[in-house]
């Protein structure tokens, strides 16, 4: 089956090449693209679709301001060209690729396409297109919500790690049944809001049957799935009487004690249980959860096990997350809230990724990560929006991208690329983020002319239709 995307008036393909604007965008005005079995086969001008297949009709130009924008999602759109590409295991393969790399063989061949019968044909109606959002960083399995929670922290409450235990306790209350059905709802929504590829942690059960049963469901909606056992220390163990000694319980030295029993359990017989259904494995090195000892177990046991490694750090305040996730060679570190000189440079020098999450700063009111900073120095950043029910509960990538060029310093080229190519480099991902031959089939279109829009029109619902693999998914 190969479908024809044509009429489109501004498609960011994140593939830069001669004739292409906006450097790493590598936009191409007046565009088609053609995708066959969830892969796009074919990236070039709609007049040369036109010349190859005179049944297509070409107007050029796109949408001028106040034009009238038609089209419908008529049967013929809605034609299943679905397909996917099991990423490689994240601890080997080629190195993904950077801002100024290119897939070989990515040009794009209009020679190719005069030779192609085409199925199906879309008329974008001038409207911009743009690849589908890769959220690297969500927490999507739960149960229960934190409303009241963010009531509190709006009325002048400072945000503490401690919240996620009332999560913990709502999960493993709720049968698998309920879990899923809500899951299902959430990837609804990201769909609805142009997300195509996305990473779900677990983290909320925090006990061996719940942490498996989490990364289980999990991977029933990605291939992108991360065991976080070490979220926080669970309840169970911090009142946990062995622990107390003779310094009391509630001291730091009784934490520190039932901490360290906890991760016993986390890269023993948990690891062993979730391994089999996850890709990555996750550590939150931060005050309250984990010191860098204690996450440097974890990640290095996960490992072991075949998993990669990503990294929440440096969010509550400074400390040795980034640093430690650059020296492990962690695809991702997640947050970057509060960062040195020497956490700036270790990044800059490294493969890992810096994603930040607008949507945490937005919901706890806390600084803003200095995304201009990062970029200055050579960074690369991803954005992601860390949906979950305490600290971010969005699932908007618009949204972030909206507050990343508001109050990070971000253009909205930037923010983009950071949505899309830097998501997908935070998950060592090369089939996504991207629009060109060889990639994933995920596009989306907008109801609007041009990708600026989505910082320019915050809070507008402007994603009009959603391809996954090739199939329309909204």
């Amino acid at each position: 089956m190969r479908t024809l995307i044509t009429n489109i008036g501004e498609l960011v393909t994140n593939d830069p090449a001669p004739g292409r604007e906006d450097g790493p965008l590598g936009i191409v005005r007046d565009a088609a693209v053609l995708v066959e079995d969830g892969v796009v086969t074919w990236v070039g001008r709609a007049a040369d679709a036109s010349s190859a297949h005179p049944s297509v009709e070409f107007r050029p130009s796109g949408l001028a301001q106040g034009a009238k924008i038609d089209g419908s999602r008529d049967a013929s759109e809605r034609a299943d060209v679905s397909g996917t590409t099991r990423p490689e295991s994240p601890s080997g393969g080629e190195r993904p690729l950077g801002r100024t790399q290119r897939a070989e063989g990515s040009s794009a061949r209009a020679d190719l396409l005069p030779n192609a019968v085409v199925d199906a044909v879309v008329d974008a109606g001038g409207r911009a297109v743009i690849p589908g959002f890769v959220d690297s960083h969500t927490h999507l399995v739960f149960g229960g919500d934190r409303a009241d929670e963010f009531a509190a922290r709006m009325a002048g409450r400072a945000y503490e790690a401690g919240g996620i235990r009332s999560t913990v306790a709502a999960t493993r209350a709720a049968t698998d049944d309920e879990l899923r059905a809500r899951l299902a709802v959430f990837v609804t929504e990201l769909h609805v809001q142009g997300t195509t590829t996305f990473e779900i942690k677990s983290g909320y059960g925090l006990s061996v049957a719940d942490e498996e049963r989490l990364v289980r469901l999990a991977r029933e909606v990605t291939d992108e799935v991360t065991f976080l056992g070490a979220h926080v220390v669970p309840f169970e163990f911090r009142e946990d009487p062995r622990f107390a000694a003779a310094d009391g319980a509630g001291t730091p030295e009784a934490a520190a004690r039932a901490a360290d029993a906890y991760v016993d359990l986390v890269v023993g017989e948990m690891l062993d249980a979730c391994a089999p259904h996850a890709r990555w494995v996750d550590a939150f090195c931060e005050r309250g959860a984990f010191t860098p000892e204690q996450s440097r177990r974890v990640l290095e046991a996960g490992a072991a096990a075949g998993l990669g490694i990503r990294v929440h750090g440096n969010q509550l305040g400074p400390g040795g997350g980034v640093r430690l996730a650059v020296e492990l060679g962690a695809a991702s570190v997640d947050h970057c809230t509060y960062l040195d000189d020497a956490d700036v440079a270790a990044l800059a020098a490294s493969d890992t990724v810096a994603t930040l999450l607008p949507g945490v700063e937005f919901s706890t009111r806390q600084p803003y990560p200095d995304a201009r900073r990062l970029i200055d120095a050579g960074v690369t950043v991803a954005l992601a929006s860390d949906c979950n029910p305490g600290s971010s509960f969005t699932s908007s990538l618009p949204f972030c991208i909206a507050v990343a060029v508001r109050d990070m310093g971000l253009t909205p080229a930037e923010a983009l690329w950071a949505s899309t190519a830097g998501g997908a480099l935070a998950l060592r991902r090369t089939d996504v983020g991207a629009i060109r031959p060889g990639a994933r089939a995920d596009l989306v279109e907008l109801d609007a002319p041009s990708h600026v829009h989505l910082a320019y029109r915050p809070g507008v619902p402007l994603v009009r239709r959603v391809w996954a693999a090739g199939e329309l998914v909204a």
